[in-house]
């Protein structure tokens, strides 16, 4: 199997997982699509790279980091003024070697900038994994804070025992509990940090299901509720009305053999509306919601590079 069908078949089966590790395969995987391409001609290439996006794309439909980036790659590469195969090649491994720096110096800004949120004695509720939030709890442990989490065993895939387990390694007292007792915990937690797979148009979040419960506790309780997120998960198809769809996931992850007559729905998102965030944690600093669209306009055209209503 070559690296192309191996990469979108470990992102479809979560062998791969998160939002940067998604990026970085894919980005990765149409590099190796140009390299090893046999084209001859500039649209022959062309061809081949969106060919092999439209791969990577199905795999997962809750992941805009990347596609904006596989989207800016591709499409650079299409406008360029290179028609030499050798030329192309090195745009492509230049553009997207340029787009991963950019996610990791922003990933780590954000982790800074969650991590100085959180102050001495607190206690943080989160949900789901979140590699983002871990390195917010990671800069706070290193500030010198003492906290406590409270994380969530995120059913049916029980991703909250990752986060439990780095929480453990980096030394921060940890409570794991069942997704169903979230209302009886939240109101224990002085803030709730959790990440995020897309922002729409409209600045609500889409995560790991479970957060938009997790996001109306919160809401009753006078919990804020904090939002770690890259800007360029920012999905600028839904500025053409794009509904954003919510992967359905395979019944056998919450009961396999279940009986045959049994209807079973395992959505693998929330889309959880902007209200019920206190702000977002981006790598441009803690924004309101309603000004986050104005700042990805001004400092992140890249994102929306390519993107129009054809592609939906």
């Amino acid at each position: 199997m070559d690296l192309l069908k191996k990469t979108a078949k470990d992102i479809k089966s979560i062998t791969i997982q998160g939002a940067t590790k998604i990026a970085e395969a894919a980005i990765k995987a149409l590099e190796h699509v140009a390299k090893t391409s046999k084209a001859k001609t500039k649209s022959q290439m062309i061809l081949e790279l969106e060919k092999a996006k439209i791969l990577l794309y199905a795999t997962r439909p809750t992941e805009p980091l990347m596609r904006n980036s596989l989207r800016f790659i591709v499409a650079n590469a299409k406008e360029s003024k290179f028609e030499d195969i050798d030329d192309l090649r090195k745009l492509v491994s230049v553009a997207g070697k340029d787009i991963l720096n950019k996610i990791y110096a922003a990933k780590k800004r954000i982790g800074e900038f969650a991590g100085n949120k959180i102050e001495e004695g607190m206690t943080v509720f989160t949900h789901c994994h979140s590699s983002t939030v871990i390195d917010a709890f990671r800069h706070a442990k290193s500030q010198g804070k003492k906290f406590s989490v409270i994380c969530t065993e995120s059913r049916p895939l029980f991703q909250g025992r990752t986060t439990a387990k780095e929480l453990i390694e980096i030394g921060i007292p940890v409570t794991m509990i069942i997704d169903s007792n979230v209302s009886a915990h939240i109101k224990k937690a002085d803030m709730v940090m959790v990440g995020a797979d897309l922002i729409t148009s409209d600045m609500n979040f889409v995560n790991k299901v479970g957060t938009q419960n997790v996001a109306y506790g919160a809401k009753r309780v006078g919990v804020p509720l904090y939002v770690c997120t890259d800007l360029a998960k920012y999905d600028p198809e839904t500025m053409f009305g794009k509904t954003e769809e919510i992967e359905q996931r395979s019944p056998d992850e919450v009961w396999k053999g279940a009986p045959k007559k049994l209807k079973i729905v395992n959505p693998a998102f929330d889309v959880v509306p902007r209200e019920l965030a206190t702000a977002y944690i981006t790598q441009e600093g803690v924004l309101a919601p309603e000004s986050m669209l104005d700042v990805i306009n001004e400092k992140y055209t890249w994102i929306t590079y390519g993107a129009s209503p054809k592609s939906i």
